[in-house]
């Protein structure tokens, strides 16, 4: 028969597995995820769960179902496998959750709206819904081998955003094709580059977004053959084209 000492800590041993097992999701909530994540219509527990509507670093998401990845307690993250319903698709890849409320998502792929999107990645879409402007709109498709979020500000970023059917406020108001975004990180930040697929409008861009959140955004940008009459009478309000007939957009800021 097994001692009292071994039956004890066998009771033990199962409580401490059966609290990590079951330990609700909507506790674990309030004690541990950083105040940058947003759930809503939370069940399950802190190993298998989901919330009926997410939000973490300018993306929104639906129907969030999470699998908590063990291994990585080791580490001291939190790291789940995530699946959820953009609006558009499915979104899925892994989340891991920092001591330091640091976020970050390594293998994350699927589609999302532009709408739902607000991310110091994209510093047009930022700076229009800052003035009241509802934003870019069409679609985007993210691949991101890792995206590391800390204090709201991307510090790691290397991946690729495709851009479809892009409609810009101000510039047209039907979709003017489709363009790429592609980054990586390098040791004071991470850099950006973007351009056109099959877009209306012909763009080379490069961002450079800092470890303390400043960014710059430098593009140059030209009509094309197939470039509408009321999109080129637009690009004439960024001043004067050079001789190359292309024009600058410039952005600057503070995240």
């Amino acid at each position: 028969m097994p001692s009292p000492s071994r039956l004890v800590l066998l009771g033990a041993l199962m409580f401490f597995i059966g609290l990590v097992v079951f330990f609700p999701a909507r506790v674990a909530y309030e004690w541990f995820v950083p105040p940058a994540v947003k759930l809503s219509g939370i069940d399950g527990s802190v190993w298998s769960g989901g919330a009926a509507a997410a939000s973490a670093s300018g993306i929104y998401v639906r129907n969030l179902r999470w699998q908590i990845l063990p291994l990585q307690l080791l580490t001291g993250n939190l790291a789940y496998a995530i699946e959820a319903n953009s609006g558009t698709g499915l979104i899925d890849g892994s989340i891991a959750l920092g001591m330091s409320g640091t976020i970050t998502a390594t293998d994350l792929e699927g589609s999302l709206p532009l709408e739902s999107l607000r991310s110091p990645l994209l510093p047009v879409q930022s700076t229009l819904q800052a003035v009241g402007s509802p934003g870019l709109r069409g679609n985007a498709h993210v691949e991101f081998a890792k995206l590391r979020i800390k204090n709201g500000i991307p510090v790691i970023a290397d991946g690729v955003i495709e851009f479809s059917n892009l409609v810009v406020p101000g510039v047209s108001g039907s979709a003017i094709g489709g363009y790429r975004s592609e980054y990586h990180t390098e040791e004071t930040g991470i850099v950006g580059s973007i351009e056109d697929t099959d877009g209306l409008i012909d763009i080379a861009g490069i961002l450079r977004l800092a470890n303390d959140g400043k960014y710059q955004f430098v593009a140059q940008v030209a009509a094309k053959a197939n470039t509408p009459a009321n999109v080129r009478q637009q690009m004439r309000l960024l001043g004067s084209a050079n001789e190359r007939g292309q024009y600058e957009l410039r952005l600057e800021g503070q995240l």
